[in-house]
Parts: structure tokens; C-alpha cells; sequence
């Protein structure tokens, strides 16, 4: 076998690279582990909408590196029939890729492709290495995917909680985004050898894009004419998409009180789609409409936003299955040296808050303390957004983690 072959590793995505994480926080890891000699075979599903819009950029994106991407349409329905469809489409590809130009490694993140690994790993005789970018099977119960009380749910969350205990007892190197869930994860008695060896690695940034020194005072203003904010208006964004995990009613709630206190408060949504979702949150919360800016954004358009802001809020639902969370976005905004309001219960999100001086914690989702809190930032304190850069750079750096990822592979074949 060639050195070449030898280090060939099949990665599996079921969310695709047309997805907006997929460009965030798939491509940029590859590319640069591929960088320390490792070639890539990427295996992905992609909803048709979207590789029909991004696949010339995701292919450019690839460009130079020795990335090769196949993609194969994902199936949304009918509920798990197009999930086992979809599960049997990737196998037979990955069967069929190992034929033409064997990999020695798979690399997955849980879920369906882990099923997937296991099983080639079983075939083939291949390394297996466990991404657990999270609670995959408790992030849908709760999500509210899988409703246990419907005994199907519940017999397939049962299917794939043992899975994920197998698939820590089977890989060959195990990764996670928090110290939460590496804790977690070595108390789970299902799982052989405690304390399993992990190593976390959290959602990375790119710092080059996320950078306020490229952004000039001039495209700033050219922002704000264009969206209708004035100079001397306070702007408090939120990043991403709404609706899931994403308390857009308790966002909502907490803005009209920040608007008691800041009557020049201004509410920019950075986000790519159900912009009237926004709006009919902010009419049934009592927010006044005219307080609202929405836009979508191309990603490197994502910066030039967020320079706007003066805080950027987001409040997770604080569940179980979010210990195991590392949020993009937080990475993302501490990069641009801006402090968040966010509550706690979410991955390492309080303790990174509270140790680097990066913002506020909401205790609870109450009048009480979104009114205690919205008169604390009122009163203007004062954040260091060199600190919270410095601090984003520390943690969330794309080339601390390819790093780490690469040591793992390095680790597994030698």
C-alpha cells in the first residue's frame, strides 16, 4: 500500500456541505489537516435546494486541495424511512468508494454515519474516528423530533443510545466540543475502559474572516445607511437561524425590556431565512416592529454585520443534550471582540463568559431578570473587546484545532 493510500480518510457528513455548518465547520478543517499530508474523500448529503444554490461555491471552496467531494441527495421524507433510505445510500457509496481507492480511516460525527463507520469499520478493517459534536439521539428527543410517548420513538432512541455507547467502546480516537460532555461521557458506565481518552476540541472560527481590523469605518456606514440604523442608535444582534434550539419568544421578551431601559435600542437579526417568523415573534411579544432589522448575509458579508453591533444575544434551550454544545456563533462573535448576552446550561458557554470577562449570563428566563439584567447594561459598562478577541483566539482558533485534530490522526495511523 502506498504512503499515499495510507493516509486517504473517508469523511461522512449527513447534514452536507451546502449547509451553512458544513462550510463553517467542516470544510475549513479538512483543508487544513489536509495540509499535514492526509487527502480527503468527502461523502456527503445534501438537501437538492441547497446544493443546486452552493455547489459551484463549495466546489471553489475545495479548489487546490486534495479534498475530492461526492455528494448524494438527502431525504427529509417520509420520517425514518428517508433516514434508513438515505443510511443504505451511504453505505452501498462508501462500499463502492473503498473499491475504487481504499481509505484506512473514516471519519464521521454521530448519527447516521456512524452506523455507517461501524459498519466499514467491521468490512474493511478501517479506523474509525468518532467526532461526537453532540447528544445526537437526546438532542432529538430534546428537540422535539422524537416524542417517547409514541413507542416507535422511543424504540429507535433506545436503538441509537446503544449505538452511541458502541461507538465509543468501537473508535479508534474519540473528540468532543465540550469539557461538560467529556465529563459526561466518562460516567457512562455502558462504556468500556473509563476514563475514556477524549480530546475536546471546540467549534472553531476562522479569525482572518472574523476580524474587526479589516472591516472599515466606511463599509460600517455604508451598512447602516443601507439598513436604516442611525449613529447613535445601540444595536444588539443575533447570528443564525431561529426557531429549534434558538428561545426566539425569550430573546423577544428580554428586547422589549432592553428597550424600557435603551429607548434607542435597535434589534438586527442576522439571519438567512424566515425573516416574517421574526417579525410575528416580536408583534405576539409586544415589540415594537420598527425597533426590528433583519437581513440576510453571505458568509463573508456575516463580519461586516456583526461589526455593527454593540451586543450580540442568544439564549439556548438548557438541556441535556446541550452540554454537549459548542455554539459557532459564540466563537464568532468573541472573535470580533463583542460581548454576548446568553444564558448558562449550554456546553462550556457560563464559564467561558465569567473566566474571560466576555459578556453577560441571563440565571434565569424571568421578567424579573431580564428587567435586572437589562438595567446592568444600561448602565454602560465597559468590555474589552481586545480581551474578548484575545480570549476567542485562545479557544476557538481553527489553527489550534487542526492542530489537535491532527496529533488524533497522527495518534491513530502512525
Amino acid at each position: 500500500m502506498s504512503k499515499l493510500t495510507e493516509k486517504h480518510i473517508l469523511f461522512i457528513s449527513y447534514d452536507g456541505l451546502t449547509d451553512p455548518l458544513g462550510q463553517s465547520q467542516i470544510i475549513p478543517y479538512l483543508k487544513g489537516i489536509a495540509q499535514h499530508g492526509y487527502r480527503f474523500t468527502i461523502l456527503s448529503c445534501d438537501k437538492p435546494d441547497a446544493y443546486q444554490s452552493n455547489q459551484v461555491y463549495v466546489e471553489r471552496l475545495l479548489q487546490n486541495f486534495a479534498i475530492r467531494w461526492i455528494s448524494i441527495p438527502y431525504h427529509k421524507t417520509p420520517p425514518v424511512l428517508s433516514s434508513v433510505y438515505d443510511y443504505i445510500a451511504l453505505k452501498k457509496k462508501a462500499a463502492k468508494l473503498f473499491q475504487e481507492d481504499p481509505y484506512v480511516m473514516v471519519h464521521t460525527r454521530p448519527g447516521i454515519p456512524t452506523l455507517v463507520a461501524l459498519w466499514l469499520k467491521k468490512k474493511f478493517g478501517i479506523y474509525f474516528f468518532n467526532d461526537v459534536r453532540g447528544f445526537w439521539a437526546d438532542e432529538r428527543v430534546d428537540g422535539g423530533m422524537w416524542n417517547l410517548k409514541n413507542p416507535l420513538y422511543k424504540k429507535i432512541y433506545q436503538f441509537f443510545k446503544q449505538h452511541e455507547y458502541d461507538s465509543l467502546n468501537q473508535a479508534d480516537a474519540v473528540t468532543c466540543l465540550t469539557e461538560a460532555a467529556k465529563k459526561e461521557m466518562q460516567s457512562w458506565t455502558a462504556v468500556s475502559k473509563q476514563p475514556l481518552p477524549i480530546t475536546v476540541i471546540p467549534c472553531s472560527v476562522d479569525l482572518q474572516l472574523f476580524n474587526p481590523d479589516t472591516i472599515s469605518a466606511q463599509t460600517k456606514s455604508k451598512w447602516k445607511s443601507s439598513l436604516g440604523i442611525k449613529d447613535d442608535e445601540q444595536v444588539f444582534s443575533y447570528l443564525g437561524s431561529i426557531g429549534g434550539w434558538y428561545l426566539t419568544d425569550e430573546m423577544m421578551q428580554f428586547a422589549v425590556e432592553l428597550s424600557k431601559e435603551i429607548p434607542k435600542a435597535k434589534f438586527l437579526f442576522i439571519s438567512p431565512h424566515r425573516h416574517e417568523k421574526i417579525r410575528e415573534a416580536a408583534k405576539q411579544n409586544g415589540l415594537d416592529v420598527s425597533k426590528l432589522v433583519i437581513s440576510s448575509a453571505a458568509r463573508h458579508e456575516v463580519p461586516e454585520l456583526l461589526s455593527l453591533s454593540d451586543y450580540s444575544l442568544f439564549f439556548i434551550k438548557p438541556c441535556y443534550s446541550k452540554i454537549s454544545s459548542s455554539p459557532t456563533k459564540h466563537g464568532e462573535i468573541m472573535a470580533m471582540g463583542i460581548p454576548v448576552i446568553t444564558n448558562s446550561g449550554v456546553g462550556d458557554v457560563a464559564e467561558i463568559v465569567e473566566r474571560y470577562e466576555s459578556g453577560f449570563l441571563l440565571p434565569q428566563f424571568s421578567k424579573q431578570d431580564f428587567q435586572h439584567l437589562a438595567k446592568q447594561i444600561a448602565t454602560a459598562p465597559v468590555f474589552n473587546p481586545e480581551a474578548i478577541r484575545n480570549a476567542a483566539k485562545e479557544i476557538y482558533s481553527l489553527d489550534h484545532a487542526i492542530s489537535k485534530y491532527t496529533e488524533k490522526y497522527q495518534q491513530v495511523l502512525g
